[in-house]
């Protein structure tokens, strides 16, 4: 399975999941974010840095990765494991549309995405 081009519109729809992840007034607390890179597209809880002297960066933990494969022209979901290894979320089979993998990313009916 070799990465490709994600559909632009699959991209689109994962910004705007994300931006709507947050209730207005609290993006200055938390952002939902994601990267786009080599047909994976990773999802990100951001906070602002607990002290000063830590610098204005804001913190990401990684949430869920998206992955496209060329050959399927097709969606995976993967989830972060205690080791830092992606693996393949397996409630939901390989292939969904990219909305259906944003809800059960958004209802994490195991807990494993938002821990």
């Amino acid at each position: 399975m070799s990465p490709a081009t994600p559909p632009e519109l699959d991209i689109a729809r994962v910004h705007i999941w994300c931006r709507q992840r947050v209730p207005d007034g609290l993006h200055d607390k938390l952002r939902i974010e994601c990267d786009v890179d080599a047909g994976r597209v990773t999802i990100y809880e951001a906070r602002p840095p607990w002290q000063p002297d830590l610098g204005p960066e804001w913190i990401r933990s990684p949430v869920a990765q998206l992955r496209y494969t060329a050959t399927r022209r097709a969606w995976i979901l993967y989830w972060l494991d205690r080791n830092l290894r992606w693996r393949q979320y397996r409630e939901v089979p390989a292939g969904r549309p990219v909305a259906e993998l944003l809800v059960e990313i958004g209802r994490y009916p195991t807990g494993i995405f938002w821990g």
